[in-house]
C-alpha cells in the first residue's frame, strides 16, 4: 500500500460523499478511530465533529487523554459522559453476545442522539478488515460491522463511512504515523470498542471494571519493553482461596493476556522471562481483591485474542 496515496485517495472521497453536511466520528481512543478522526479532520475540517463517549470502560485516564491529543491536532472534540447507560444496560449479563449486544446498543443510541443533537447526516467509524472477516465468520460479532449483525444505521439516524475497512492494523498504524500522529497512538496495543467489559469474564460492573482497570495499568506498564501485540489482564468470573493480611481471604483471579501477532487473525503467546512473571504477580496481589495470578499459552486459535 502507497500510504500517501491511499490518504489522499481517502480524504477525497469523504469530501466527495459528505458535501456540506455535518459529520461525526466516533472515537474510542484505539489507533482506528483516532487515525479516522485525523483524516476526517483532513478532509473536512470544521464540519467534522469528534464524539468520545466516556462509557465507564476505558483505561485509566484515557477520556481525557485521548480528546487532549485530538484537540492538539485542532479536531472540534465532545465529550459525553453516559457511564451510567452503559452500566444499567450491562447488568446481570453475564453471556459474551448478551454482553456486546448491549454494549452496541448503547453506543449507538448515544450516538444517534449525538448526530441529532449535532444535526449531522453521517458517522465514521474505524472498522477494519479484521473486525469484518471475524463477524463475517462467526468468530464473533463486533460492535462496528453495522450491516453484518442486523444493525440498520438509518434507525439510529445514521450514514457510516469506514475508511479504514480494507485494512490490517499493520496498515492503519502506517496510515496514524504518515498523518503525524505520535507514537502513543500509532504503535498503541489494540484496544476493543466495548473497551475493559470484553476482558471481564461474567457481569460488568463498576467494581468489577476498577479491579480490571488497575490490573490492566500495571500489566500494561511492566510489559511495554517487550513490545507485544497485545498485552492486558482478564477478570475471571470464579474465584479461589487466597491469603490476605494472615487470614483466608476468598479472592478474585487476574489472568495475564500476552501475544505477539502481524494482523490479528492469528497470535501467538509471548515468551515472558519468570523473574519479570514473578515480578507483576507481586504488583497485582497488591490489589486487596486479587489472591491468584496466571498466565494465558494459548495461541489464536483455538482462542481468541480477547477474553469475550
Amino acid at each position: 500500500m502507497e500510504v500517501k496515496k491511499f490518504i489522499t485517495k481517502t480524504t477525497k472521497e469523504i469530501r466527495k460523499t459528505v458535501g456540506d453536511e455535518k459529520v461525526l466520528v466516533a472515537c474510542s481512543g484505539g489507533v482506528d478511530s483516532v487515525t479516522c478522526a485525523i483524516l476526517g479532520h483532513k478532509a473536512l475540517g470544521k464540519k467534522l465533529l469528534a464524539i468520545f463517549i466516556d462509557d465507564g470502560l476505558m483505561r485509566e485516564g484515557e477520556p481525557q487523554a485521548v480528546t487532549k491529543i485530538l484537540r492538539k491536532f485542532g479536531v472540534k472534540t465532545k465529550l459525553v459522559r453516559v457511564r451510567s447507560k452503559f452500566f444499567k444496560a450491562l447488568k446481570k449479563k453475564a453471556d459474551p453476545e448478551r454482553k456486546r449486544k448491549a454494549f452496541r446498543d448503547t453506543f449507538y443510541k448515544v450516538l444517534g442522539q449525538a448526530v441529532k443533537t449535532e444535526k449531522a447526516k453521517f458517522l465514521i467509524q474505524g472498522t477494519i478488515k479484521a473486525d469484518i472477516i471475524e463477524t463475517q465468520g462467526g468468530v464473533k460479532t463486533q460492535h462496528n460491522v453495522l450491516e453484518q449483525i442486523g444493525i440498520d444505521p438509518q434507525k439510529y439516524g445514521l450514514k457510516v463511512l469506514e475508511p479504514l475497512k480494507e485494512l490490517f492494523k499493520p496498515e492503519v498504524r502506517q496510515v496514524a504515523k504518515t498523518l503525524g500522529l505520535p507514537q502513543e497512538v500509532s504503535e498503541r496495543m489494540p484496544f476493543p470498542g466495548p473497551g475493559l467489559a470484553t476482558r471481564i469474564v461474567g457481569e460488568v460492573t463498576p467494581r468489577r471494571v476498577k479491579i480490571v482497570r488497575q490490573a490492566t495499568k500495571i500489566i500494561e506498564k511492566e510489559l511495554e519493553k517487550l513490545k507485544p501485540f497485545q498485552a492486558f489482564a482478564v477478570l475471571l468470573a470464579d474465584k479461589a482461596t487466597g491469603i490476605k493480611g494472615g487470614k483466608r481471604a476468598f479472592g478474585n483471579i487476574i489472568v495475564i493476556r500476552c501475544v505477539n501477532s502481524s494482523d490479528a487473525m492469528t497470535a501467538k503467546p509471548s515468551h515472558i522471562p519468570f523473574e519479570l512473571l514473578q515480578k507483576i504477580q507481586e504488583d497485582l496481589t497488591k490489589i486487596p481483591s486479587i489472591v491468584r495470578v496466571c498466565y494465558d499459552l494459548t495461541p489464536k486459535p483455538p482462542a481468541t485474542i480477547e477474553y469475550i
